[in-house]
């Protein structure tokens, strides 16, 4: 791939990334500030609590969306991202019309995508991890010791 084409590519990876997580973000930040009356009618799918729940959900939604704006151990915190979407999308909405299931279901494909190719050059994870991030560069094998 020639430069200018994986500068483009970097670029909608970066506008994806921010994209993305601001949406996310605000989801996040609404459940924050509504902590108090959610806590205890919050859906508790995985059986850890209702309180507990929307306290990995805010976290996932706030602490993960952030680093996946900045690109800063995007991949990893894309996990919790991933995780979220599908519970909302396969237990909390499992009996619910396609449309109150679709955002879920968006998310969760921008998620799968981002966590395929990485965040792209114009991330802090480029910055201090090199080329491994790129979504255009070569796989390389371990080097030995001869």
């Amino acid at each position: 791939m020639n430069l200018r084409s994986e500068k483009l590519t970097s670029t909608g990876l970066l506008f994806l990334r921010v994209g993305i997580g601001v949406l996310m973000l605000v989801h996040g930040i609404a459940k924050l500030k509504g902590f108090g009356e959610m806590a205890d009618q919050f859906p508790d799918p995985i059986g850890v609590g209702s309180k507990l729940s929307l306290i990995l959900a805010i976290g996932a939604e706030v602490g993960c969306s952030l680093l996946l704006i900045v690109g800063f151990a995007t991949r990893l915190a894309l996990l919790p991202l991933v995780m979220t979407m599908v519970v909302a999308l396969f237990v909390v909405h499992r009996a619910d019309p396609w449309v109150a299931k679709e955002l879920a279901a968006i998310y969760l494909l921008v998620y799968l995508s981002l966590l395929m190719t990485g965040p792209g050059r114009f991330s802090i994870d480029n910055g201090c991890c090199g080329r491994r991030n790129s979504p255009t560069a070569e796989p390389t094998l371990p080097e030995t010791a001869t």
